[in-house]
């Protein structure tokens, strides 16, 4: 659990650096539509996508206090990785941390895409089976991981706004009807939004938002607004679904540990129901070691750089680990339904 600044430090030149480079390139090379560019840009854009990989996993250890050493740290690095993203980090961190508060229990945790039971499933009509599996479709990813980096923020951010001022509205009309004055500050208080649990949340995903409409306006304004977010849009695109559908596989996977409220175990929620995803070792780097989920799942606080080793010390003890292979992804994206009876994932065509 020993974090390293110095490591930490390189690890974010090391990301950041070569994502302002490879997005430069991408922007001047697609200035003009010639060979060049149709060989260069489909390159460049693969290489953008697994270095926003990384960029979003090192973000994801600063939400866990894990890649520097003080929290303070942590958080700057977290929030300025999350302009590259387009995503406001600290509520994403505190949903993620739910995660692995309940990671195995299905009865409080059904994974990034909601499944159900398969006997709610069988409940349903054809036709409501049908958009549920279109839904969960692999392809979805790209749509849904655009709205879900860059719309889903917004939004809630928008409803929250909205909802607020029918509180304040509520709250002065109910002064005016009662004579009983109340504060300004004890209305804000009064307020449970159903959009963010803390003010923290609110604070940060409206500064993410104002700074990250800043650098689409900065950029847009260098490049073409219509170049930029034809450019942007697929890349963010992209780099939501694979993260997506990586975060997915390490707990969607064939025999993977499930279990309802009682009985549910942490620790073999973090061993068998976290896999180890077996990918070659340029693919490790760019995704900073999440392949060893199950260790990171073990303690969200071990920082990415000691994931290995701390796996290939603790080998005899991890026997009931899951190693993931890559032609077995296919399968884990079927399992999209919970059978409570037999405690396993399973597919509709089951």
């Amino acid at each position: 659990m020993a974090s390293d600044d110095r490591i930490a430090l390189w690890q974010i030149f090391s990301t950041v650096a070569p994502i302002i480079a490879v997005a430069m390139a991408i922007g001047s090379v697609t200035q003009s539509f010639n060979m060049q560019a149709l060989v260069l840009t489909p390159v460049l854009v693969i290489l953008l996508v697994l270095l926003l990989s990384r960029s979003f996993s090192l973000m994801h250890d600063c939400g866990h206090q894990s890649l520097f050493r003080s929290k303070q740290a942590n958080r700057i690095a977290a929030f300025g990785l999350s302009l590259i993203h387009g995503m406001p980090q600290h509520p994403w961190s505190r949903g993620h941390a739910f995660h692995h508060q309940h990671n195995g229990n299905w009865d409080r945790y059904r994974g990034p895409s909601a499944l159900i039971t398969r006997q709610e499933y069988e409940a349903k009509s054809n036709r409501a089976k049908f958009i549920y599996r279109i839904l969960r479709h692999p392809l979805l990813l790209f749509p849904g991981g655009f709205f879900y980096l860059i719309i889903k923020p917004r939004m809630a951010l928008l409803l929250g706004f909205a909802e607020f001022v029918l509180h304040a509205i509520k709250s002065i009309y109910t002064m005016a009807t009662s004579g009983r004055w109340v504060s300004p500050e004890k209305i804000i208080r009064n307020h449970q939004s159903s959009f963010f649990y803390t003010r923290g949340e609110v604070i940060d995903t409206i500064a993410n938002t104002l700074c990250v409409a800043l650098l689409w306006w900065w950029i847009g304004s260098s490049i073409g607004h219509w170049h930029f977010w034809a450019l942007y849009a697929p890349v963010m695109a992209c780099s939501a679904a694979l993260m997506i559908a990586v975060f997915f596989i390490q707990h969607n996977f064939p025999d993977s540990y499930t279990s309802g409220e009682e009985n549910w175990s942490y620790f073999k929620g973090a061993i068998e129901g976290s896999s180890f995803l077996q990918l070659p070792a340029v693919l490790n780097w760019f995704t900073a070691d999440i392949a060893y989920h199950h260790i990171h799942h073990l303690s969200e606080r071990i920082p990415n750089y000691r994931l290995k080793q701390c796996h290939l010390a603790n080998l005899h003890l991890l026997d009931s680990v899951r190693y993931l292979y890559l032609e077995e992804i296919g399968t884990c994206f079927s399992l999209i339904l919970w059978d409570r009876n037999q405690l396993e994932l399973t597919s509709p065509t089951h």
